[in-house]
């Protein structure tokens, strides 16, 4: 089959590698039926996750059709329509059982393109089936549900979760890419009074408004005191999301806070960044990190089909599974050619 194949910083050929195959009681093969590019496959490219050794496949965001399964799988079988999760869970160790799928110790975590080969190919092998992947209903999109491998779950996880995002609070969220957009839209499900958001890119921002953004802000006016005037009592945010990965945008977070605010870092980090602990002690700042566990995933999912959450307008740019290098060239240069998120799709 063919795939999307890491070699090393900044080298990927989109070639032939086997088949995958059951190799674990409790494995699934899913046919990839579409498959999107994430922003931490740019910071695997720039060498930012040293782990990922030569030769893996990349991608941990699908959705599917089921074509074989293990003998231990019991929630799916051959011919469903799966979500295939970023997170892979063994459902068994401590970590699993208090739903923190993320930190999994009994083989699961984030592995898929990260340390077993991913999804950006015809098909892929997914551990621990039965706690990994989701069943779709018949009314939900692909390209929709494609938004819900990932970037819902982490943005809502990771960000607007961790950050007690409640009713009448003011929200900013620096960096208006898929994970920062996906912010907005989960954190509107708790009725903030504002949410502000902050980018480089006027593209970015534009599409920050249409989901529902109440100010945009680029980097050079998102000054302290310009954002510290748009909270409610002119103190600072309530909570401030990082979204980008980088030390500036999560040094800019800690300066917007109010004291007794919460800044959630979701981004993925390459280098260090300076926490300003001279500063910060005093004021009663939380900070919070983390990976998506996506224990929410079932939950996100409803309100997609209900209507809750309109994600029409995330995926700008699309593609067949076979331009997978045309299209991590377009996800790679983002800001300039207007793109949020690609999608790929078996043709």
């Amino acid at each position: 089959m063919k795939a999307l194949i890491y070699h090393g910083p900044g080298r990927r050929t989109w070639g032939d590698v086997p088949d995958p195959v059951v190799r674990d009681p409790e494995d699934a093969v899913v046919r990839v039926d579409a498959v999107t590019i994430c922003g931490t496959d740019l910071h695997i490219l720039k060498g930012d996750v040293p782990e990922v050794a030569a030769g893996r496949v990349l991608g941990h965001e699908a959705v599917g059709t089921v074509t074989d399964t293990g003998p231990g799988v019991r929630a799916v079988a051959a011919g469903d329509r799966v979500l295939v999760s970023c997170i892979s869970a063994c459902g068994r160790c401590a970590y699993c059982r208090a739903a923190s799928y993320g930190q999994c110790t009994g083989g699961g975590g984030w592995i898929l393109g990260h340390l077993v080969d991913g999804c950006q190919a015809e098909y892929v092998r997914t551990p621990f089936a039965d706690t990994s992947l989701h069943q779709l209903p018949d009314a939900v999109r692909d390209e929709d549900a494609l938004l819900f491998a990932d970037i819902l779950p982490t943005a809502f996880e990771v960000g607007v979760r961790n950050g007690r995002v409640g009713p009448g609070d003011t929200v900013a969220i620096v960096g208006a890419g898929p994970i920062g957009l996906a912010a907005i839209l989960t954190a509107r499900l708790f009725s903030p009074s504002r949410v502000i958001v902050i980018d480089l890119a006027r593209s970015r921002l534009d599409a920050a408004a249409r989901l529902g953004a109440d100010t945009t802000l680029t980097v050079a006016d998102a000054t302290p005191e310009a954002v510290r005037a748009l909270s409610r009592d002119g103190l600072g945010v309530d909570v401030a999301i990082e979204a980008v990965g980088v030390p500036e945008s999560f040094e800019l977070c800690t300066r917007l806070v109010r004291p007794g605010g919460r800044v959630a870092n979701v981004g993925v980090h390459g280098r260090p960044a300076v926490l300003h602990l001279e500063d910060l002690w005093i004021r009663d700042v939380t900070v919070t990190t983390g990976l998506v566990d996506t224990d929410s995933t079932p939950l996100l999912l409803d309100l997609l089909a209900v209507g809750r959450l309109d994600v029409g307008g995330l995926v700008t740019h699309r593609f067949g599974l076979s331009e997978m290098q045309d299209a991590y060239a377009v996800f790679a240069d983002a800001a300039g050619v207007g793109a949020l998120k690609v999608a790929l799709f078996r043709t």
